[in-house]
């Protein structure tokens, strides 16, 4: 198969994310829910910065605008940020280690919250708390399972 044909999969990985973002978990969870979505943007960016970029960021961070209600744009906008901040920076975290990656995925899951809260408390007045940071966690621990996960997808599929 050609590689433009598998452009496909990318778009199949980032709608099960999105169905995984809208899934109902027990409420005790709910506040470490994982940013699947960013991850999947993440790892596709750093895979493929020439094909995943800030317009997919934007438009799936659009999605989840959608789907979870929020004023428009809010998710977009952080999305794109972090999609554009790992794309060009593919280089570098591509030779680190999956645990080394796994902080920097942190950093860039914490700036995608940090960002949503900014633009949230601009529009507003919401204060901020600790639990904003939560899915932090459960995101950089998702990292491993995600990267490998992906990786092994990337490779069955052939997709360049």
């Amino acid at each position: 198969m050609k590689a433009k044909s598998n452009n496909y999969i990318i778009v199949i990985t980032l709608v099960v994310s999105l169905l995984l973002t809208i899934l109902p978990m027990p409420i005790e969870a709910d506040s470490y829910r994982p940013n699947w979505t960013l991850l999947v943007l993440v790892y596709w960016s750093l895979a493929l910065p020439n094909r995943v970029n800030v317009l997919y960021g934007w438009f799936f961070g659009f999605v989840i605008d959608v789907l979870l209600g929020s004023v428009l744009g809010i998710h977009a906008f952080a999305s794109a940020l972090v999609v554009y901040i790992s794309a060009n920076n593919y280089q570098k975290v591509r030779n680190f280690s999956l645990w080394q990656q796994s902080l920097i995925v942190a950093l860039l899951v914490a700036l995608y919250h940090l960002v949503v809260f900014w633009l949230q408390r601009f529009l507003f007045e919401v204060d901020f708390s600790i639990s904003y940071l939560k899915p932090v966690i459960s995101s950089t621990i998702l990292w491993f399972v995600i990267f490998l996960l992906l990786r092994k997808i990337r490779r069955h599929f052939k997709v360049h």
